[in-house]
């Protein structure tokens, strides 16, 4: 009896410490910023065991090889080709959802995301050229290019209803076609070696799953199957294999988008991308860290980042605006969308994959990441500060 009563005093010493901690990472998960502060919490981990006594061994355990020929890869290659496949057939279903019944289902609204999405990708990459045409460094152009759809809406969300719902949405749906851009960037300029063979039997596979979607198969299971083997033929055919995971997700049927998308909400945002950051952010941070951000590679990704992203966005956005093409959302001014290009600016997980397709040498990886994650600091806090400026300033001057 004393042993049941001394459990029960410590069930009621334990349950209200620990419901305001579940509610509190309830109303973080709900809200979309959990996400961004795991990645966060990702990174610094990383970043602090690469530097730490144990640094060796840690990036050495990404190095390890797993599997058997001809799937013998080392960890980071199963995480970016692998695990990253998911994400990109995550994205892919967002990017199919949205165009079919989404905000870029009527092209009278698809205008001014997809023009303020082509500004945010130009302008970045021509800053980028700027610091490193005609350099070694130059393949990295696609790099500031990239918005973190999850860690920019992460961010807004915390703002709360200090922003409006139609910025949300409008930053919805340019990361949306934003990732378009960087799946087709990847697809073109990413691919060094074609293997006609295999991407015979990716043609053939694709195919498949295409008449799967013509006859209305609408179980995953049957589709999961050929997903998995075009998966395969991709990462053969010299195209990355990231690819295969967005070519799937345009076969699913649209009936069936909504439910796949829920069930790996969790596991992408939580798991994948996670281990991703761990994965990819391990820097040691050997030497004069100030030189490694004033090399122009770093110069060139903090400037696209920062300054790109915004001056891209609005500048594209007024012009398509002014020529009558388009018209800003009901409730929007124009420093709504320069604080909407700052946030924007947040690039992290699709930049720092970028980077590792287009830099083999260590020191330039180290030297894209780092600045990857200055520009990212820089553009989330900046668009915060703003954006809570243009809502005082529109309280007292609506």
């Amino acid at each position: 009896m004393k042993t049941k009563r001394r459990i029960v005093r410590i069930k009621n010493v334990v349950k209200p410490i620990a419901e305001p901690v579940i509610n509190t990472i309830r109303d973080l998960a709900e809200s979309g910023r959990l996400s961004g502060i795991l990645l966060l919490v990702a990174t610094a981990v990383a970043m602090i065991w690469a530097n730490s006594s144990q640094g060796a061994a840690f990036l050495g355990f990404w190095k390890q090889k797993v599997g058997f020929p001809p799937l013998d890869k080392t960890i980071s290659h199963w995480v970016n080709d692998g695990l990253m496949a998911v994400f990109f057939f995550f994205v892919g279903l967002e990017i199919k959802r949205e165009f079919l019944v989404g905000e870029l289902s009527d092209w009278r609204q698809a205008v001014l995301p997809v023009v303020a999405a082509l500004g945010g990708a130009i302008v970045p990459a021509a800053i980028y050229l700027a610091f490193n045409a005609d350099t070694i460094a130059a393949d990295g152009w696609a790099i500031p290019t990239a918005t973190d759809i999850a860690f920019s809406l992460g961010m807004l969300s915390l703002l709360g209803k200090r922003v409006p719902f139609a910025l949300k949405v409008l930053l919805t749906a340019i990361a949306v076609i934003d990732d378009l851009i960087a799946v087709l960037v990847i697809a073109l300029f990413y691919t060094h070696e074609i293997h006609s063979d295999m991407l015979l039997g990716a043609a053939a596979t694709l195919a498949v799953l295409l008449a799967l979607n013509y006859f209305k198969v609408l179980r995953f299971v049957f589709y999961l199957i050929p997903g998995l083997l075009l998966w395969f033929f991709v990462l053969k055919s010299g195209v990355h294999a990231t690819i295969a995971g967005v070519l799937l997700a345009m076969t699913i049927p649209l009936s069936q988008l909504g439910k796949i998308e829920h069930a790996l909400y969790k596991p992408v945002n939580y798991l994948i991308m996670p281990i991703f950051a761990l994965a990819n952010t391990g820097i040691v941070l050997a030497g004069d860290v100030s030189a490694l951000l004033t090399l122009p590679l770093s110069l060139g990704i903090v400037a696209g980042l920062f300054l790109g992203k915004p001056l891209g966005i609005v500048l594209f956005s007024w012009g398509v605006v002014k020529s009558g093409m388009a018209k800003l959302p009901t409730g929007l001014k124009w420093r709504h969308i320069f604080g909407l290009g700052f946030t924007a600016g947040i690039g992290f997980t699709m930049s720092i994959f970028i980077a590792s397709l287009s830099f083999p040498d260590a020191v330039q990886q180290s030297s894209a990441k780092l600045a990857i994650m200055v520009g990212t600091v820089l553009s989330g806090i900046v668009g915060l500060l703003w954006l809570v400026k243009v809502k005082k300033t529109m309280a007292r001057n609506p």
